[in-house]
């Protein structure tokens, strides 16, 4: 959200063992355990996978933040943030940014990038500040809930530096939008969808963003922003500097990285397929009923700290979170029919431990960096191993323990 900085930037951040017990929660997959999803068919072996718990040396990097080139103001910020030591990607993003270079960028969510772009991109524009032309950084991202984390982490990264920021997503007001843009920003920060209708009522003019960031491109894909991206990067400037960032290097990500970035210098801090210490299995099941029993069984285990399930209708997050409210549990659902100020809420009530099971969509989940999840259930299957491995991503996190399980028919 757009806003005249007036107070000082707050700090923002970045399990234990599922202990199965009962046979009838895992066992071998039996021959004929695949199903086929969205043209894809998948082998229900593959969601069994114990946790590998080999100490991870630490990343060494090779900068801290006080070597960038960077503003003492920014310097400042940075400090108040708690950062010292940069992330892997942000040790290895930050000199290319500052370069000028162009960045492909391969990491996934919680790994710090929003801050591997953001730094150098703040210090760029305030020292291009006293020129005649007035640059601007667009930052595309595939889901609300991104672009709102993306622009907090802003403001708390810019603050002094006169910069203003807009965050152009659907859900909330175009109107204040559409004046916050008027009034003037440094940082315009929106999802495919509400940029392209600000650039179609002329409201919103790219010609001088000299800088693009494209955060999440597989997922924006994914859910059919393809045409909207590529429309929004062609009303930027020619001449400019453009970062991806990705978890995954598809064909149509690779043609894209050929079609819009100029001999760009590739980073990826993945590490693997999934995480290594995540125990992953699977639950059989044979009924409705036995499934919803089977997972109360599993919230009320120690050790279920804060769960993060995925379903894939919008009608079933409302369904399970009733039946898992009706059991005592505190538990909330977010997806994309729910108003953008109660999917806020009910986000910052697991952040903070409010409530500690989180029912959610893909679409409503991608983006999401939630800190200490200790268990992803995947209530039901996902349509494609790529998303599997993309949910079981938010445990494990951090040198963290972490569980995934996976319902599936008995």
């Amino acid at each position: 959200m757009y806003k005249r900085h007036s107070k000082p930037p707050k700090k923002f951040g970045g399990v234990r063992k599922f202990n199965n017990s009962r046979p009838s929660f895992r066992g071998k997959p039996k021959s004929g355990g695949k199903k086929r999803f969205g043209g894809e068919r998948i082998d229900f072996s593959r969601f069994v996978k114990k946790a590998v718990y080999a100490e991870e040396k630490p990343y060494v990097s090779t900068h801290i933040f006080a070597d960038f080139p960077f503003d003492p103001q920014l310097n400042t910020n940075i400090l108040k943030a708690g950062y010292i030591h940069p992330r892997p990607i942000q040790d290895q993003s930050i000199p290319v940014v500052l370069s000028g270079k162009d960045v492909f960028g391969m990491a996934n969510t919680g790994t710090g990038k929003t801050a591997a772009f953001l730094l150098p991109l703040i210090d760029k524009i305030f020292k291009t500040k006293g020129q005649s032309k007035k640059e601007k950084v667009l930052i595309m991202a595939p889901t609300r809930e991104l672009a709102l984390q993306i622009e907090s982490d802003f403001r708390n990264l810019a603050f002094g530096f006169g910069m203003y920021s807009v965050a152009c997503v659907g859900g909330l007001p175009i109107g204040r939008q559409i004046r916050e843009i008027k009034l003037g920003v440094s940082f315009v920060i929106g999802t495919p969808g509400r940029l392209r209708d600000l650039i179609d009522q002329k409201v919103l003019d790219l010609s001088t963003c000299r800088s693009v960031v494209l955060d999440e491109a597989d997922r924006m894909l994914d859910m059919g922003f393809r045409d909207d991206m590529v429309y929004i990067i062609g009303k930027t400037a020619k001449e400019r500097q453009t970062l991806f960032f990705s978890a995954t290097l598809s064909p149509e990500i690779r043609k894209l990285t050929k079609q819009y970035l100029k001999d760009p210098v590739f980073i990826s801090v993945i590490s693997g397929e999934t995480a290594k210490n995540i125990d992953q299995d699977v639950i059989r099941v044979r009924s409705k009923e036995e499934k919803l029993e089977k997972l109360h069984e599993v919230l009320k285990k120690d050790g279920s700290d804060k769960v993060l399930i995925f379903r894939e209708m919008k009608h079933s997050v409302d369904t399970l979170a009733k039946e898992l409210h009706a059991f005592g549990f505190k538990v909330g659902g977010i997806h994309g029919d729910k108003r953008s100020r109660e999917r806020i809420r009910i986000l910052d009530s697991f952040k903070k431990d409010q409530i500690n099971i989180l029912i959610a969509t893909d679409v409503a989940a991608r983006g999401l960096d939630i800190p200490d999840v200790t268990h992803v259930i995947n209530y039901d299957v996902p349509q494609t191993y790529d998303t599997y491995v993309h949910r079981i991503g938010r445990t494990g996190r951090s040198g963290k323990k972490g569980t995934a399980l996976t319902f599936v028919p008995a």
